[in-house]
């Protein structure tokens, strides 16, 4: 059912200090909306500084939905921290606006009041915004403006050293990194079902966002704009959420970096017929996408977790990732927690935590792309179905299909031995985290979406959407800054907007001949 981790983990109490030094990073997605919980058409307040190049208050595809970005931490508490002062500067200078506590946007029902992300004039700022205008043309405005938390998570180097010496590996460590979280990355697939069924907490959409979608009729509803399926954990990984059947033909493997970064190149020079269709300019000669391959630019390709490095200014990540392999992975299946003013917890960061070193330490076959959309199809059921008592999952190799229960505890069963190792001295924050979400392998109703739905069903979508936004913008609004200052947020603000100011005035191309010269 799941890999024996046993020697493993025998190797790893051993050396409890290759676990010292866990790089971290929290990027947290929400739309500023209005008291009533619509959308804001307000554009990126100035007093926040420049979306284009500030490095922890940016926006993502519209001017209403902001991202918060903390830097690379190692410790736990400083980094939320640190995420939750960025939330009560941004809490103080939005006026009377608030941030949605929900994945799934409320009640939009004219998707042209989606103001499209701007960043300047510059040659960059005028990509990105036209990048954004192919996404609107391509896929729709509502299913971007769906809001997520990624997770950035790295190994300690000494950690991929040590694997290293125990294999008899005589690599170069870069080679060795990269490997070993393309291991993670093929176990996270496997067995990261588990994502949605604790964290999942968009079982239910306001019917505004299905539109004439005929799948609403097969869903509850309480006669008040909220549909729900009864069993659901994250319908915003469904197909009804942030997903893109267009990508489904993409063979990205995840066997080798090679591998990897030929899939992404080859999907961004692989055209498209029904983009070509769309053309590049719209009547008005005005661009409307970057190009008309497959993927504009490979951070248009969707998937539930990345192999990152860290890029230099004007190159592609997949150029990133050949110069220097993979410095850490991003974890991209989690829906907003409606249950923090930050959109996380510091159970699941902790979670995420034990479960990837897990994934970086289990035995990982190389996967083909049938086994790939097999296990695909897991994530699909825990998605759709998660809660439903006794569901089954399915085994690779013909196996015998297994509960989502019994793998589940036999999942924490090695998540505890790894907490152990974790924890240091009397800390037992890791077991005691096991102990407070292993529980929700049992009863599924304490999970998000179990929690979430009820609260849901007793206030409406809406309803309980504009109640927690205001608790969460009324505590925020009163707390003090505890590691970051107001001065250091003006600073940054006005560094912000210089720096876009310079790139202004440095650009010497035209547009077609920028774009033109990042092809390739």
């Amino acid at each position: 059912m799941l890999p024996d981790v046993t020697k493993a983990l025998r190797w790893l109490q051993q050396q409890p200090q290759l676990l010292t030094g866990i790089g971290r990073g929290i990027e947290r997605e929400s739309l500023r909306v209005r008291a009533d919980g619509s959308l804001s058409e307000q554009g990126h307040p100035i007093a926040l500084g420049s979306a284009l190049t500030h490095d922890w208050i940016i926006t993502d595809f519209a001017e209403s939905l902001m991202e918060f970005v903390t830097p690379v931490d190692r410790d736990i508490p400083h980094l939320l921290t640190f995420l939750r002062d960025l939330h009560r500067h941004v809490a103080k200078n939005i006026g009377d606006e608030r941030l949605w506590p929900f994945s799934i946007p409320g009640t939009i029902t004219d998707t042209e009041t989606i103001a499209l992300a701007e960043y300047g004039s510059s040659n960059l700022g005028r990509m990105k915004h036209i990048y954004r205008q192919g996404l609107k043309h391509r896929y729709g405005s509502l299913m971007q403006v769906i809001s997520g938390i990624h997770y950035n998570f790295s190994l300690p180097t000494a950690f991929w050293e040590a694997r290293a010496l125990a294999d008899n590996d005589t690599r170069p460590v870069q080679e060795i990194a990269s490997d070993g979280y393309l291991r993670l990355i093929r176990n996270y697939y496997r067995f990261g079902w588990i994502i949605p069924y604790l964290f999942g907490a968009s079982p239910a959409v306001c019917e505004s966002f299905l539109g004439d979608n005929p799948v609403s009729k097969t869903m509850e509803s309480d006669g008040q704009g909220a549909r729900w399926f009864p069993y659901a954990t994250s319908l915003r990984l469904s197909d009804l959420g942030y997903t893109n059947k267009s990508q489904s033909g993409l063979e990205i493997s995840f066997n080798s970096l090679d591998e990897y970064v030929a899939g992404l190149k080859r999907a961004i020079a692989t055209p498209s017929d029904a983009y070509e269709n769309m053309g590049l300019f719209d009547a008005q000669q005005r661009r409307i996408q970057l190009n008309t391959n497959v993927l504009q630019i490979e951070n248009e390709l969707y998937a539930p977790i990345r192999p990152k490095r860290v890029i230099r200014r004007g190159e592609a990540p997949s150029d990133a990732l050949k110069r220097g392999g993979i410095e850490y992975i991003e974890v991209r299946s989690l829906d907003i927690n409606p249950f923090s003013a930050t959109g996380i917890s510091e159970e699941q960061v902790r979670f995420l935590d034990l479960f990837l070193i897990w994934c970086a330490l289990i035995d990982s076959p190389e996967m083909d792309q049938a086994q790939l959309s097999f296990v695909k199809g897991n994530w699909n059921t825990v998605i759709l179905e998660g809660r439903r008592p006794g569901l089954k999952l399915k085994a690779e190799c013909g196996q015998q299909d297994f509960s989502l229960q019994e793998a589940g505890s036999a999942l924490f069963d090695g998540l505890v031995s790894i907490a152990k190792i974790l924890d240091q001295g009397e800390d037992t924050a890791y077991q005691t985290t096991c102990q407070t979400l292993g529980g929700m392998i049992t009863d599924p109703e304490s999970t998000y979406s179990g929690k979430i739905l009820s609260v849901i069903k007793q206030e409406g979508f809406i309803g309980s959407g504009i109640t927690l936004a205001e608790n969460y913008r009324q505590a925020l609004r009163q707390e003090p800054l505890e590691i970051l200052n107001a001065d250091i947020f003006a600073e940054k603000a006005a560094e912000s907007i210089t720096e876009q100011q310079n790139i202004e005035a440095s650009d010497t191309l035209s547009f077609e001949e920028y774009l033109a010269s990042r092809k390739g």
